[in-house]
C-alpha cells in the first residue's frame, strides 16, 4: 500500500497515489475520445476543452459524493468539506458529474452528442483501470478475508486492517476478524495528547512490530477487489469498444436495420455492464455499510444504472437523433 509515493522538495506536498493514477486515467481517456472522435469532430480542441471542464466537474462531482456518503465525519467542522487536498473523492459521484458537464458542453455547442457519448463510455472505462490501481495503492474499496492463494495481506493501520481489528455492525459483524489484546490500544503523541484508539505504527514496541508484520497479528489476506475492479473495467473497454467499431461498420455500410447500431447504444450498454459488475463485486468487499434493502449504496446504484441503461437504450432506439448529431 503507498498512498503517497513521494514528496516535492520544498513545498514540502506529497504526491497520492490515488490523485497521480486519477490523472493517468484521466489524460489516457482525453487521447482515446480524440482519437475515436476524428470521423466526427470538427475541431480535436472540442475535445480538449470538454475534457477540462469535465475534469473539474468531475472532481467536484467526486467531492460532494463523498461528503453526501460520509457526511457524519463533517458534523463536527464543516469546514473541513472543502478540505479537498485531505483526500476523500467518491470515483461514481465523479463520472456522473463529469458526463453532465460533458452533455451540456455537447449541447451547447451543437456537437453530436450521441457520438461522442459513444466514445466517452468507452473512454471512462479506460479511467476506471487506473482509478482502481490508485485505489489499491491508497488502501481502500478493499475485500473481505479470503484463503485464495492471490490474497492481499494490507499493512497494519492500513484501512483494511482498521476494519478487520474491529466490530462493523453497519455490515452485521458484531465481532472483528482479528482480535488483539489490549495492549495494542491506548497512546500518547508527542504534543502530550491521550488517544484511546489503535496504536500507530511507529507506537509499537519491537516485539508488536515483529508481530503484526510477520505474526499472529498481521492482516488477514483479502480479496484484491480493487484489481479485480481493474480488470473487469479493462475487459469492458475492450467489449465496448468493439461493439461501437461494429455498430459504425454497420453505419458506414448502411445497413440500418441491424439491431443496437444506432449513435448512443454504446453509452446506454456501458451503464448496463457496469452496473452489472458493480453490483457483483460488492459481494466481494467489505468497505461499504448495508444500507437499502440489505444492499450497500453502490449496489443500489448499481441497480439504478441498469435500469438507466435500459431506459437509455429504449429512447435511442425510439428516437432518431438530431440534425447535428449526425455528422
Amino acid at each position: 500500500m503507498y498512498p503517497e509515493l513521494f514528496e516535492i522538495p520544498f513545498v514540502h506536498l506529497t504526491i497520492k497515489s490515488y490523485g497521480l493514477m486519477l490523472v493517468i486515467g484521466f489524460l489516457s481517456c482525453v487521447w482515446l475520445i480524440r482519437h475515436l472522435s476524428r470521423a466526427f469532430t470538427p475541431n480535436p480542441q472540442f475535445i480538449t476543452n470538454a475534457a477540462l471542464y469535465s475534469l473539474i466537474g468531475g472532481v467536484l462531482g467526486a467531492r460532494l459524493f463523498f461528503v453526501i456518503h460520509y457526511f457524519d465525519q463533517f458534523q463536527s467542522n464543516p469546514i473541513e468539506i472543502f478540505a479537498i487536498w485531505k483526500g476523500g473523492l467518491e470515483l461514481a459521484g465523479g463520472v456522473v458529474a463529469a458526463i453532465l458537464v460533458i452533455i451540456f458542453y455537447l449541447r451547447y455547442h451543437k456537437l453530436p452528442v450521441r457520438r461522442y457519448l459513444d466514445v466517452l463510455a468507452i473512454g471512462l472505462m479506460l479511467v476506471l483501470v487506473f482509478g482502481r490501481i490508485g485505489c489499491f495503492l491508497n488502501g481502500c474499496c478493499y475485500g473481505k478475508p479470503t484463503e485464495l492463494p492471490w490474497g492481499v495481506r494490507f499493512p497494519y493501520y492500513s484501512f483494511a486492517y482498521h476494519s478487520q481489528t474491529g466490530a462493523d455492525l453497519e455490515r452485521n459483524r458484531p465481532e472483528p476478524y482479528l482480535k488483539l489484546p489490549d495492549e495494542f490500544y491506548g497512546y500518547t503523541d508527542e504534543s502530550g495528547v491521550r488517544y484511546s484508539g489503535l496504536k500507530p505504527y511507529k507506537y509499537l514496541t519491537e516485539q508488536q512490530k515483529i508481530e503484526v508484520n510477520q505474526g499472529k497479528y498481521r492482516c488477514l489476506p483479502i480479496h484484491p477487489t480493487q484489481l479485480y475492479s481493474s480488470a473487469m473495467a479493462a475487459f469492458w473497454c475492450l467489449m465496448l469498444y468493439l461493439f461501437w467499431r461494429r455498430a459504425r461498420k454497420i453505419e458506414l455500410s448502411d445497413s440500418s436495420g441491424r439491431l443496437f447500431a444506432k449513435p448512443g447504444y454504446t453509452f446506454a450498454l456501458m451503464f448496463i455492464v457496469y452496473g452489472i459488475s458493480r453490483f457483483l463485486i460488492e459481494f466481494l468487499r467489505d468497505d461499504n455499510p448495508f444500507e437499502f434493502d440489505g444492499l450497500t449504496i453502490s449496489q443500489n446504484i448499481g441497480i439504478a444504472m441498469v435500469v438507466l441503461g435500459v431506459i437509455l437504450t429504449a429512447v435511442f432506439n425510439f428516437t432518431a437523433p438530431h440534425d447535428h448529431e449526425l455528422s
